[in-house]
């Protein structure tokens, strides 16, 4: 049976690309007839019109969103809904950037401490809405939106008052030490050209280990467990509250971190003093429900939305907007949650005939 739930899955996410990219075709007809086809095929190939080089640059947009991806689909799997991944991403940026750019005297360990950073700033902002939700069942989607707008006001303030971190002429933060920027790790010499550096292969890892975690541990199992019903959960012995805390702090030290792969890449990269908040964390929102929340579903699934992005940019050849990327993104989510809807009601049917049987 779960094998087969399994399958469904990925059919229903297969579905959702399929349907997405005949909607995104038809906008380019409607658009531009005469250039059409050849822009719809940029979108599909437009990745690999450099190369090795365009092949990197898939990874290095791939990697925040995997990330931001991959804390919304733990918090679901854990029973919440992490909608706070913006602030939790600029949140992490921030304290990358300002290990980044104050505390230079670390030398190699720069980067990592930087990174370290991020983890923690993102954690402490998922710790909020986690409290709220353990302690007074306060909505987690309400509060993680409130603490969005309050990080990004409140980086926005520090970033601009404090003049060892603000670049007054180009209204945004200073560079990064270059011992904070995170080491190529030898993909310059495979993707040469590339923005691409050991940031992916980072963020590789870190699903690695919340898959490990959330499918072969006894905490992961208690995380999970406290999700599919709490009061059952705590009947038998397992502290809820904690779990729902630990839940959204691990939720919001993956987005932190996201932020902080992304402005230690030393591509140039700054922390904008503007108020809108960071397209990454709602990006994740996207990541997750395409890869089903499945920590290896969000990693195919993060790669294939920069694919998209990617050769999304090659659509100005051709005279189309690059907005009609976000189109085909947004269809490509309308049907996965319709997909889903499709998954549930086979899993029931065939659940039932199982029962049938039995």
């Amino acid at each position: 049976m779960k094998q087969t739930r399994d399958y469904t899955g990925i059919l229903s996410s297969v579905f959702a690309i399929v349907l997405g990219l005949i909607v995104g075709l038809i906008i380019l007809f409607l658009s531009n007839s005469r250039q059409a086809i050849p822009g719809f095929i940029t979108i599909l190939t437009g990745a690999f019109t450099h190369g090795a080089k365009g092949v990197g640059q898939v990874f290095y947009y791939a990697t925040p969103i995997i990330l931001t991806g991959l804390s919304v689909g733990f918090a679901f799997k854990t029973g919440l809904f992490n909608i706070g991944t913006p602030g939790q991403f600029i949140m992490g940026g921030f304290g990358a950037v300002y290990v980044g750019i104050l505390w230079t005297s670390l030398g190699p360990a720069h980067w990592v401490t930087a990174l370290v950073a991020s983890a923690v700033m993102g954690s402490l902002w998922g710790l909020v809405p986690g409290l709220l939700k353990a302690y007074f069942n306060v909505n987690e989607v309400i509060a993680s939106i409130m603490m969005n707008y309050i990080g990004m006001y409140l980086v926005n303030w520090v970033v601009k008052s404090y003049k060892p971190l603000f670049n007054n002429l180009r209204n945004e933060s200073r560079n990064v030490a270059a011992t904070a920027n995170i080491p190529k790790m030898g993909l310059d010499k495979i993707f040469p050209g590339s923005s691409v550096n050991g940031g992916i292969l980072i963020a590789i890892l870190v699903v690695l280990v919340i898959w490990v975690l959330l499918n072969k541990t006894t905490f992961g199992y208690e995380l999970r467990a406290v999700g599919f019903n709490r009061d059952a959960s705590k009947y038998a012995g397992i502290n809820e509250k904690k779990s729902i805390i630990l839940s959204m702090m691990i939720a919001g030290a993956i987005a932190g971190l996201a932020g902080g792969l992304l402005y230690l890449a030393g591509t140039g990269k700054h922390i904008e003093v503007k108020d809108v908040l960071a397209s990454e964390g709602f990006t994740g929102i996207s990541v997750a429900l395409l890869g089903l929340s499945n920590p290896i579903g969000i990693l195919f699934s993060g790669i294939f939305i920069a694919y998209l992005t990617a050769g999304g940019f090659y659509l100005q050849l051709f005279e189309f907007s690059t907005e009609i990327i976000d189109i085909i993104v947004a269809v490509i989510i309308y049907f996965s949650a319709f997909a889903l809807m499709v998954k549930t009601f086979i899993a029931k049917v065939q659940k039932q005939k199982g029962g049938n049987k039995s």
